[in-house]
């Protein structure tokens, strides 16, 4: 029992960074995504970056919920990006103050758009799709 319990603790010990590791790359793809735009086509320019930020939102929900299923991982990540989405309806001068500083844009955006929802979506299901590829390839190496 005790040794099941220390494979589970180490398997999802690395589990949790092969998710922060993949948070890490999606991030600087994303910022790339953003300074590199003019060079990308139109299509990757206009997409790429939100697809990815949501893509590093899952990931980061897999590093917290490593022992979860992939659902509730999607779930969340689904919810949270639309709630980030949602909130930029709000226009008061405090939060529009953090908005306006690089972070602040990058984590909260600056104004709400639909086609920001379908991009998330579209983010958070070729994120799980790669997860699902990870987990099996992880299962099938011991």
């Amino acid at each position: 029992m005790a040794r099941e319990r220390s494979s589970t603790n180490k398997t999802s010990h690395n589990l949790r960074k092969t998710y922060f590791f993949s948070a890490v790359v999606v991030i600087f793809l994303g910022l790339a995504s953003r300074k590199y735009g003019p060079y990308l086509p139109l299509f990757l320019a206009e997409n790429a970056g939100d697809a990815l930020w949501a893509m590093m939102v899952y990931f980061g929900f897999r590093f917290l919920l490593a022992r979860k299923n992939v659902q509730i991982s999607i779930f969340c990540s689904l919810l949270f990006s639309f709630m980030i989405e949602f909130s930029q309806l709000y226009q008061a001068e405090w939060i529009n103050q953090i908005r306006s500083m690089w972070l602040g844009a990058l984590v909260l955006g600056k104004g709400f758009l639909t086609a920001d929802l379908v991009r998330y979506t579209v983010g958070i299901l070729i994120a799980a799709f790669l997860d699902l590829l990870l987990i099996r390839n992880h299962r099938f190496s011991k």
